[in-house]
């Protein structure tokens, strides 16, 4: 049985009625873009009641930047070539009323900052139900892309509780961008990573020097 062919099975049970799944995990498959699309039809169907498509739903799945998102509480895409245009498409979806997702994580898809621009302008017009955010080893980020999701992490109404930036290529300056943030607007976050950087001994010491403010609401932070 082919992938297309497992997709039309699965989207059929999503628009069954009733319909009892509730969790669905798609990794390592060779999905490719036709594969997704005859699972979103299923998504869209009123009857569907899917929950979770899991952390690791699309990763190795042959995905590109015509994906369409995935309307779900947390959506993963991590290593597939997505890139600026596919996450684009993705923030279209944000920035959505309707919207409820709460876990997105993009690692390793070849971002740079335009990614983190589309980002946090769509998080800003629509701070949404998001939680949890994983944007690691996207080496074209740099500090210029944390810079711009800073301008969503000093938004009063920002909900973000974990932000994950490993193997960024980051240095002191990131670090000075989120105390910045974070001092002007302590929000909800409680877990911040950051390993894998060349934050410096100046970087390091901003983020030492945050953790210590009483307004810091963190209580986990990774920087080795």
């Amino acid at each position: 049985m082919g992938s297309e062919t497992h997709c039309e099975v699965v989207a059929s049970a999503l628009k069954s009625n009733p319909s009892h799944l509730r969790e669905l995990d798609l990794s390592k498959n060779n999905l490719q873009v036709s594969g997704v699309k005859l699972l979103s039809a299923g998504l869209e169907s009123q009857n569907c009641r899917l929950e979770t498509l899991s952390r690791d739903q699309l990763c190795f799945c042959g995905l590109s930047s015509e994906v369409q998102p995935l309307p779900s509480e947390r959506a993963g895409a991590d290593d597939n070539k997505l890139q600026d245009s596919g996450v684009k498409l993705l923030c279209g979806f944000l920035e959505s009323p309707h919207c409820r997702l709460e876990t997105l994580r993009l690692w390793g898809c070849r971002l740079s900052e335009i990614s983190c621009a589309s980002v946090a302008s769509a998080l800003k017009s629509n701070p949404s139900h998001l939680r949890e955010l994983e944007l690691s080893d996207n080496y074209y980020m740099q500090d210029s892309g944390v810079k711009l999701l800073c301008g969503f992490l000093e938004s009063p109404h920002c909900r973000l509780e974990t932000l994950r930036l490993r193997y960024c290529r980051l240095s002191e300056i990131s670090c000075a961008s989120v105390a910045s943030a974070l001092k002007s607007n302590p929000s909800h976050l409680r877990e911040l990573e950051l390993r894998n950087n060349e934050l410096q001994d100046s970087g390091v010491k901003l983020l030492s020097d945050l953790k210590k403010s009483p307004h810091c609401r963190l209580e986990t932070l990774r920087w080795k």
